[in-house]
């Protein structure tokens, strides 16, 4: 089993960065494709941005392709999600969602294992 906990949300004017983080408990860390969803209020969760296992391999929304990248360091078990040109339409609920090898990268949520608790991102205008 693996834990996720999400950190670095927090408020930002439109414009700014962030870089969030999401640590993972247990020696299998490596083995889970890892993915970024999001959620805001009244709407539905969505995908943002996927990473391989290990060899790096990339997947993005056409929402924040360019403008998003999503990292990994296996060492320390952390999953990264950097954000430039944040928008107020990218305040949501971020989680980051772990999913076995097998499906590939995926957007498919329904394909992830293991969730955090998520953590709230807010772009003002």
């Amino acid at each position: 089993q693996v834990q996720l906990v999400e950190s670095g949300g927090g408020l930002v004017q439109a414009g700014g960065s962030l870089r969030l983080s999401c640590a993972a408990s247990g020696r299998t860390f490596s083995t889970y494709n890892m993915g970024w969803f999001r959620q805001a209020p009244g709407k539905e969760r969505e995908f943002a941005a996927a990473i391989s296992s290990d060899d790096g391999n990339t997947y993005y929304a056409d929402s924040v392709k360019g403008r998003f990248t999503i990292s990994r360091d296996n060492a320390k078990n952390t999953v990264y999600l950097q954000m430039h040109s944040l928008k107020p339409e990218d305040t949501a609920v971020y989680y980051c969602a772990a999913a076995r090898r097998l499906w590939g990268i995926t957007d498919e949520h329904t394909k992830y294992l293991y969730w955090g608790q998520g953590t709230q991102v807010t772009v003002s205008s």
